[in-house]
């Protein structure tokens, strides 16, 4: 296994420790737990999509690609226009 020196915030430091202590692991092992866990976790956000992929384009009378196009759709639906009150 290799070395790898790396700079934390005094925060994250106590936290890694008193972890260490209460779970009786080295600060190490906890370190590599965290690491392994939040490349896991990224994995979520494609989990999340595929969940909602069918409802994708879905919607009817919305524009085809609305980001590149915003302002003249909410210009084209009285967005942002002076009204009398």
């Amino acid at each position: 296994m290799k070395t790898l020196t790396v700079r934390l915030p005094e925060s994250l430091v106590a936290q890694i420790e008193a972890e260490s202590r209460r779970r009786k692991l080295s600060k190490s092992d906890v370190v590599r737990e965290r690491l392994t866990g939040a490349a896991k976790t990224r994995g979520r956000g494609q989990r999340s999509l595929d969940a909602i992929a069918d409802l994708i384009g879905s919607v009817d009378g919305l524009p085809r690609d609305l980001s590149s196009r915003t302002k003249k759709y909410l210009k084209s639906i009285g967005y942002g226009i002076k009204r009398a009150r």
